[in-house]
């Protein structure tokens, strides 16, 4: 089964910013919700950002939702196909380090996506790393 594709992630330094790009294959249409996850070494896969895309209602297509670790830094948004999700990371902390995953809901609107088990399918990760 054809994943989502991570692409954009390196080494930085504190303070700097990069930019994650997940590219959907063409088996996977009209998500839900889509959103970016992190786990750092040692520790559980935990969500940053999330997006409503497709909504019944128009007043929450586009809708994002941020951790408090990273609201106000991070910016995640998607192309207007809904094809390809972002994530822009400014300022970026020692502790925004570890491996990021691009996550698809299919039928879950991020209202009801909170966690792992939320999302449908998964990317295999891309490594983020931002040295003090």
């Amino acid at each position: 089964q054809a994943q989502p594709a991570e692409s954009g992630g390196g080494t930085v330094h504190a303070g700097e910013s990069l930019r994650l790009s997940c590219t959907l294959p063409g088996t996977i249409y009209s998500p839900a919700c889509m959103g970016w996850f992190r786990q750092a070494p040692g520790k559980e896969r935990e969500v940053v950002a999330r997006i409503d895309l497709n909504s019944r209602d128009s007043q929450f297509d586009g809708l994002t939702r941020y951790d408090d670790s990273v609201r106000g830094r991070f910016t995640i948004s998607k192309d207007n196909l809904g094809k390809t999700l972002f994530l822009q990371m400014n300022t970026l902390k020692p502790e925004d380090t570890g491996m990021y995953f691009c996550a698809v809901a299919k039928q879950t609107y991020c209202s009801g996506a909170h966690g792992r088990r939320d999302f449908d399918y998964w990317g295999q990760g891309i490594q983020v790393n931002v040295s003090a």
